[in-house]
């Protein structure tokens, strides 16, 4: 008896807490099957994960290779090297033609140590956050596993899959919200807001009391019309923002945020105990970065021309139906005509084409099996090979 209460003793400390029930971030197991396939000699198109193919810039890797024979690699400040984070205030200036406090700016490691510090300085327990659906799972995770609410509100064709500061205060009616959550350009959709639009939901959110976070990882990557900043619209709006895309730099893990004047502090006492610093050789070559303009814009047209890959070549494989894919590198495509799971779907894809792609469950629990999402971060022959391999597989 004594030693079957230990037993049962010894279970319960190894059981994991109810905050570490978040669902998986289910396109890092598609990767680890596409990498399965590819270990027994398989060749993957890999359309799953929105990871840039480009190394980072030349001068990020120049900068690291000589802060590196120097030897010496320290902690830096909490918020961040100080020439870092005026670089980045400057390119605020330079993109946006807006000026930012380099006080104000908080680097992180990469969006996701972004958006722990932006929880963790403006929600307490049990806030109800809205962020919007479809849209990037973490958003929703980690304010479960802070304890907070995430609040899902539905976005259609008509509002281009963007929020409008209705439907955020129809919810804010609902319950009362403490904060909301969007990006421009849109992961998975690829959709954007336009800057009034933005101005406007930004408005409706700010009078009523509702705390804004932008999410604009994805600046840079824009195609239909130019990408507008929450810095440039509000001083209360936290921004959230990373090296990981535009500058190909995601292992890097580097970001950065633009922070409310009263929240420097709080965000500077939580990097200082929950990280100490970013990683400073990454800071230093992030810094480098911004001087690999020429590179970066190269990329982009490259994505440009994937998109436009996809675009025509989809409808011819039997995918028509898909959102207008303004920035970033996604298609959100529309599978119901050939299935109501699209997570077999796009197992079976992945198996019988080895093509990779995400399926719309990880973005949209509500009418995510009717989607899946194809990231056209790779090369143009990539994408080429993709659609030919897809057509031959729905016919």
């Amino acid at each position: 008896m004594l030693d079957a209460t230990v037993g049962e003793r010894a279970r319960g400390l190894l059981q994991a807490s109810g905050r570490s029930d978040v669902p998986p971030f289910m396109v890092m197991d598609v990767m680890a099957a596409a990498d399965r396939i590819e270990a027994a000699g398989g060749h993957v198109i890999h359309m799953e994960v929105g990871q840039p193919a480009a190394p980072a810039p030349g001068t990020a890797i120049e900068a690291a290779r000589l802060a590196l024979a120097q030897g010496r690699i320290d902690y830096t400040s909490a918020l961040g090297m100080p020439s870092l984070r005026r670089r980045i205030a400057r390119h605020y200036g330079e993109a946006y033609g807006c000026a930012v406090d380099p006080e104000r700016i908080v680097v992180t490691t990469g969006s996701s140590g972004g958006f722990i510090l932006a929880f963790l300085s403006m929600f307490e327990l049990g806030d109800r956050v809205a962020v919007t659906v479809p849209g990037y799972p973490p958003y929703r995770h980690i304010l479960t596993a802070l304890g907070c609410e995430p609040v899902l509100i539905e976005t259609s064709g008509e509002t281009r899959h963007a929020l409008t500061g209705e439907a955020l205060l129809a919810a804010h009616r609902k319950t009362p919200l403490k904060g909301v959550l969007v990006g421009s350009p849109a992961n998975p959709t690829g959709t954007m807001m336009s800057r009034e639009a933005l101005a406007s939901l930004i408005a409706a959110a700010e009078s009523n009391g509702i705390r804004f976070i932008s999410d604009e990882i994805y600046h840079g990557l824009d195609y239909a019309f130019p990408a507008a900043t929450a810095a440039e619209l509000s001083p209360h709006a936290l921004v959230i923002n990373s090296f990981s895309k535009y500058f190909c730099m995601t292992g890097w893990r580097v970001g950065w945020m633009v922070v409310p004047e009263p929240l420097v502090r709080p965000v500077e006492r939580l990097q200082q105990n929950l990280a100490i610093s970013v990683p400073t050789l990454s800071q230093i070559a992030a810094e480098a970065a911004f001087d690999g303009r020429d590179e970066m814009e190269a990329i982009k047209r490259g994505y440009l021309e994937n998109r436009r890959i996809l675009i025509e070549g989809l409808p011819a494989a039997g995918l028509t139906k898909f959102l207008p894919a303004d920035g970033a590198f996604y298609l959100y495509a529309d599978v119901s005509d050939f299935t109501s799971d699209s997570l077999a779907f796009a197992r079976r894809m992945l198996e019988e084409t080895h093509v990779a792609s995400t399926s719309g469950v990880d973005f949209d629990p509500i009418h995510g099996r009717n989607f899946i999402r194809f990231s056209y971060a790779r090369s143009a022959d990539d994408m080429r090979e993709a659609v030919t391999r897809i057509a031959r597989w729905l016919r």
